[in-house]
Parts: C-alpha cells; structure tokens; sequence
C-alpha cells in the first residue's frame, strides 16, 4: 500500500471514529409508565442534566471503582476518592451526599450519591429504599426530572441481573411517587412532583433493566 493510500485510509478511520465518539446515546422510552420513563445508555460521568444519582457501597479499600465511576471520579479530579473515607462518607446505606455544580468538567449541577452499605451482603431488595430515596432527593431539590445510575457493578458487585436491580429501584420510586401524590391531594405537601424519570444502563444491558422497570410498572398499576 502506497503512503498515499495509508494516509487516506488513517484519515477515514479517524472520521470514522469521531463520528462514533459523537453519536448521540440510545435512548429507549419505556411504555404504559404513570409518568414519563426512559432508558438512557449513557455513562452518569456524561449526562447533561439537573440531577444525576449514583451509589456508592461502604467507603472501604475492598470496594473499589471501575467503569463509571472511575470516569466520574476523574471528571470530578478525584473527589470521590477523597470523600469515600470511614471518618467522612462511609456510604452506609440510605447514606446521602449532594455535591452541587461540581465543576465545569462535570456535565450534571447537582450529583447525589447514595450509600448501598456493605458490598459482601448487598441485595436487590435494598435498592427499593434507594428508588425512595432519589424520588424524594429530587422532589425536595425541585427537580422534575432525575437521572439516576445503580452503578452497581460499576461498584464490583456482578451476582444480580441490572432487571432485578431496576425493578427494585422502581418499586420504590413509584411508591415514593404515590405517597407523594396523597400528600398533594391534602395539599400537604410543599415539593414539587416528579413528572420523569431517566434510568441509565450499559448498552448490554438496557433490555434487561426496560425489562425489570416494566415488571415495577405492571406490579405498581395493580395496586
């Protein structure tokens, strides 16, 4: 091959790769939601929004980053290493941490992070608190429309399918939602509702977390 024809051929896989990188993420809607649902494949590290959730698993060297939360981590110049600390955010669960506008390098104003506790016991069961959680942070922030990431094998917890972690989430966000919906109806509520909700996943395993919100959705309307 001529060093014309690699110059060219370079040149093409160059385009090739920016147009790539500058795609924008899948978005998938999840139907027959009593609010607006999507699934959205895109890093927590990269969305451009008001409120952007993740968890974090107890503060301990055993309980490393990966994925995600490494990127996150870097877009924030290592303040998630600095703060997970026993004597600081011990990420205990229902444990909660607003780091708002983080920096010009961190695409979300407000991130929240939400302890999971301790990564040896952690089950699916536990994120229905977490799902009440980001409903009523959000509700009590004024922000409409949250988006949130387990991050749990971001977190180095593997065993549980994203489906089983995403319907526990729901769960609990919808019943958040309700409970929030008989306090407005006695206008005894102060907050601004929810109307939305954007739920992140990898790419491999967006079917199966629309699989797991559709199952809370189904359970929730037959209530």
């Amino acid at each position: 091959m001529s060093n014309l024809n690699k110059t060219l051929l370079a040149l093409a896989l160059l385009c090739a790769t920016r147009q790539y990188a500058q795609s924008p993420p899948a978005v998938i809607d999840v139907p027959g939601a009593p609010m607006a649902m999507r699934i959205l494949v895109q890093s927590p590290a990269d969305t451009v929004t008001d409120l952007q959730a993740i968890c974090l698993f107890q503060s301990s060297p055993v309980n490393t980053l990966h994925g995600s939360l490494i990127e996150t981590n870097q877009k924030l110049h290592g303040l998630l290493d600095r703060i997970r600390q026993p004597d600081l955010f011990r990420g205990e669960f229902g444990e909660t941490l607003l780091i708002a506008a983080p920096n010009p390098g961190a695409a979300a104003r407000k991130l929240l992070i939400v302890g999971l506790g301790d990564s040896q016991t952690f089950t699916p069961a536990r994120m229905q608190l977490i799902g009440e959680i980001l409903y009523r942070e959000a509700s009590r922030l004024g922000v409409a429309h949250p988006f949130f990431a387990p991050t749990i094998l971001d977190g180095g917890v593997a065993k549980f399918t994203t489906g089983d972690v995403a319907e526990q989430v729901v769960t609990g966000f919808l019943r958040a939602a309700a409970t929030e919906k008989v306090l407005r109806d006695a206008k005894a509520s102060a907050t601004q509702p929810v109307t939305a909700l954007t739920f992140l996943a990898g790419a491999a395993h967006a079917g199966d977390t629309r699989d797991g919100i559709e199952k809370a959705i189904s359970a929730a309307s037959r209530k």
